[in-house]
């Protein structure tokens, strides 16, 4: 093998599944969402989304999690899965499925960030993210 100098190790870490959308509006700006004070990395800006709960599909949080944070509500079939992110982080090995959402129903709100921003592609990485999200900005910037 010519990629890498070694194999990769098994962490041990617990696989936590979050997943996430790339709302895209008719303008092509892509919405992040503000994480709020008192919460995990707070003040830093994501992709709305959230944990997979037992028995649930990746679609089927998306669709609960687009509801419960910003109030829109959209179906399954409008959900094209994009890309995702792995990243290990000190506790867990993230693994986050990215979705590409162009149709839904209401004006998003921040129900439970401190903000929300529309943003073109190539202006992403102005904005400061969690390490799982980075690798995402250059995909959505090269595919946008």
């Amino acid at each position: 093998m010519s990629c890498a100098e070694g194999r990769d190790q098994p962490t041990g870490l617990p696989l936590v599944l979050v997943v996430a959308a790339a709302l895209v509006d008719s303008d092509g700006r892509i919405l992040l969402a503000r994480r709020p004070e008192g919460k995990h990395m707070a003040g830093l800006w994501e992709f709305p989304g959230g944990k997979v709960h037992p028995g649930e599909t990746p679609e089927a949080a998306l669709v609960r999690e687009l509801q419960e944070e910003l109030g829109i509500d959209t179906r399954h079939s409008c959900l094209a899965p994009f890309t995702f992110a792995s990243h290990g982080y000190e506790t867990f090995q993230l693994l986050m499925p990215l979705y590409l959402c162009r149709v839904w129903q209401g004006t998003p709100v921040a129900r439970e960030h401190s903000a929300l921003a529309w943003v073109r592609p190539a202006r992403l990485g102005d904005y400061p993210m969690p390490p799982a999200d980075l690798p995402l900005v250059a995909m959505l910037r090269d595919f946008l």
